[in-house]
């Protein structure tokens, strides 16, 4: 037994000393730098671009066989040859010698040092790369049976080891002819523990980017630990730390952001798993859970997210976003979002979307798809929402008036018309109850439809004042200018407690049920008013106009005729009425009324005019009369012979009321020679009789027109 040992013992020595002989031989007698010309010619047969070998190539050779090399220049394609395209100042590899000896990889590590890449796009989009990506060549796979003496991959790869990758101070380039963007990313440093399959691999990574035209960076770190199976099929980055900090998007603010994930990837069943993902910047803090199938064909993504209650406002601030003004200094200040997401490469949903804005609780769904034709399924619910929070301060006499659905198409209506034609959004909200404008509405729903180059809404206020609201607008922008088509109605609405909550104050009070039909072409919102066309109806009962006593000026009038005084105190006046209706015609945004009838127990009042809509001024025209007798079952209603008329001037909010004493005056005066002429009919017959006989037949129709 002894001798065969001895002789493979022998056998062994000798072929190690041939091994080290050999090497020795080589370190000895050749010299790489002799075949530098070779080499360059080699590379460049092969992608048709010069390779300079400007330093020194030295071999090494126990107990590492490697190489290193001095500095290294790779030219740039042609049309972008102002820079190199890749430039290194060291490269070293090495390989454990006597691993080799039994079948075995173990390098020592690879040390890439100052490498600098430089990637360019010229104006007509080709990028100095391209030469280098063609198409693959196809490979033949090996006939079965080949290659069977030789190790299979997964052999290799179990029992292949890098002692780790090194890369110093690299930076890469990129210079955008087409947009003028210019980026660079320096001081690229990577560091990786040796390297085994199924082992925990450390890898340390870290740059800065930064943006030369507006000289925005950030500055990049990230760590994890990476293991990887023999198959290099299934990989896990665990305890991975992504920390980013930004400069120069606000003078003088930085800005830090976290971010922490365990990843776990599965070739074979084409899944991903990310657990433990944890976002925070500043008071902004987000968790998440996500898992991934069918990652390389289609990929769909689910997961669900946390984002903790944090204050907005604050955030903004800190991140130099200028936060609206706003009636309250306490709103923004607590927002938490909770939701489960499904995303494909066509489509992402949130779904159980859970919101806390500061008082409100709110949920729904926001599906987003991002086919051909991208759209928008938005729903919520909402409990109580107070919207004054959030608007700006307003007193109220600048409140403009408005309704809900008007307010929907003014603001439809300044969107940019390409916006409009390219909105593809289905949309329903519903609240509990809403403040807006001082206004208490309880019970809202609205409906949004875009498509197609058409919007249409849908309205409805259940609990309105008492009585109910409901109301559509749709715009058709398919031609070069949108057609706005209005439709609005209120029925049984108690307008007193409605006009204090918006204007602090009620001149008018009543039930009133109202109808509004308006049509509307437009190209910009400066025109939405003075575009209007429709018709208006209403009908209001039981109420009162404060501010205003017909049967006052009525008594008035009178007294002025008589020479008496007359009161002119108005803090308590007051006219009521049982009964007020009319329609309206709306052109060019100005209301035309002629025929309003006011009735009350004692006056029957008539009414003609206009509203303009747009400078809000007031032409309006009041008759009113006197009742004698009410109506009776078989007796007409019976009036005053001699009307009122009151003329309204002003603006919405500030209207005029004005007697017309002349018209007054000169009733009144009819009215007294009405009188002596009845007193003394037979007379004045006499008389005209006469005149007939002396003058000749028709001298009377003279006088009879004086009168």
């Amino acid at each position: 037994m002894r001798k065969p040992v001895k002789i493979t013992l022998s056998v062994v020595i000798i072929l190690i000393f041939l091994a080290v002989g050999s090497m020795a031989a080589l370190i000895l007698f050749i010299d790489p730098n002799d075949y530098k010309s070779e080499i360059s010619a080699a590379v460049n047969d092969k992608i048709g671009r010069d390779l300079v070998l400007e330093g020194e190539l030295k071999l090494t050779f126990f107990p590492w066989l490697g190489i290193s090399t001095g500095k290294i220049q790779l030219n740039n394609a042609q049309g972008f040859e102002r820079v190199p395209f890749a430039t290194l100042e060291e490269i070293v590899i090495k390989i454990k010698l006597l691993p080799l000896f039994a079948k075995k990889i173990e390098t020592g590590g690879l040390l890439l040092k100052n490498v600098v890449l430089n990637l360019s796009r010229n104006k007509a989009g080709v990028n100095n790369w391209d030469d280098l990506t063609g198409p693959n060549q196809a490979r033949v796979p090996p006939s079965k049976g080949a290659y069977s003496d030789k190790p299979s991959q997964n052999d290799l790869l179990q029992s292949f080891a890098i002692g780790g990758v090194t890369i110093e101070n690299a930076q890469l380039n990129w210079d955008n002819q087409q947009t003028g963007k210019h980026l660079e990313i320096k001081n690229v440093n990577l560091h990786t523990d040796r390297f085994k399959v199924n082992e925990s691999v450390a890898v340390d990574l870290s740059f800065m980017a930064l943006d030369t035209e507006t000289n925005r960076k950030g500055t990049v770190s990230l760590t994890t630990a990476l293991t990887v199976n023999e198959k290099l099929e299934r990989m896990l980055f665990s305890q991975s730390e992504l920390n980013v900090i930004t400069e120069g998007f606000i003078p003088g603010k930085v800005f830090p952001a976290n971010l922490r994930a365990d990843i776990a990837v599965d070739l074979p069943n084409q899944s991903v798993k990310i657990s433990g993902l944890e976002l925070k910047a500043d008071d902004f803090k987000m968790t998440a859970v996500i898992n991934g199938t069918d990652i390389k064909d289609h990929g769909v993504y689910q997961g669900s997210a946390k984002i903790e209650s944090f204050n907005l406002a604050r955030l903004m601030k800190g991140w130099g976003i200028a936060a609206p003004l706003m009636q309250d200094s306490n709103a923004l200040t607590k927002l938490a979002i909770n939701f489960d997401v499904e995303a494909t490469a066509n489509e992402t949903a949130f779904q159980n979307l859970s919101i806390q804005l500061d008082d409100t609780q709110m949920h729904g769904l926001l599906r987003i798809n991002y086919s051909s034709q991208p759209a928008i399924v938005f729903q919520l619910a909402a409990d109580v929402f107070d919207a004054d929070r959030y608007l700006p301060p307003v007193t109220k006499k600048d409140k403009p008036i408005t309704s809900p659905a008007s307010a929907l198409a003014l603001g439809a209506s300044s969107l940019p018309i390409e916006t409009l034609r390219r909105l593809n959004a289905s949309v329903e909200l519903s609240l509990q109850q809403l403040k807006i404008s001082d206004l208490s509405l309880q019970d809202i729903h609205l409906k949004l439809d875009a498509k197609n180059a058409k919007v249409t809404t849908q309205q409805a206020i259940n609990q309105f004042y008492q009585g109910s609201y409901s109301g559509q607008f749709s715009i058709d922008a398919s031609n070069s200018e949108p057609a706005l088509t209005l439709q609005e109605t209120m029925n049984h609405v108690q307008m007193e407690p409605l006009l204090k909550d918006y204007a602090g104050e009620s001149k008018i009070s009543g039930i009133i049920d109202a109808t509004a039909q308006l049509q509307a072409q437009v190209k910009r919102s400066q025109l939405f008013k003075s575009s209007l066309n429709g018709q208006l109806n209403f009908h209001c009962k039981d109420g009162a106009i404060k501010g205003f006593n017909l049967q006052k000026i009525i008594d008035n009038g009178k007294a002025l005729v008589k020479g008496s005084s007359v009161a002119v105190d108005p803090k308590n006046d007051l006219t009521r009425f049982s009964d007020m209706t009319g329609t309206a015609t709306v052109k060019q945004g100005l209301i035309q009324n002629d025929d309003l009838i006011v009735k009350s127990s004692h006056l029957n009042v008539t009414g003609k005019g206009s509203a303009n809509l747009n400078t809000e001024q007031l032409d309006y025209q009041l008759t009113a009369r006197l009742i004698k007798t009410v109506a009776t079952a078989t007796e007409p209603e019976k009036l005053d012979d001699t009307p009122v008329v009151v003329h309204v001037r002003g603006t919405f909010s500030k209207p005029t009321f004005i007697l017309d004493v002349a018209a007054l005056l000169s009733e009144q005066n009819k009215a007294k020679i009405d009188n002596i002429l009845d007193k003394n009919r037979d007379k004045l017959d006499k008389l005209m009789n006469k005149l007939d006989k002396k003058l000749g037949p028709g001298a009377s129709d003279l006088l009879k027109r004086l009168f």
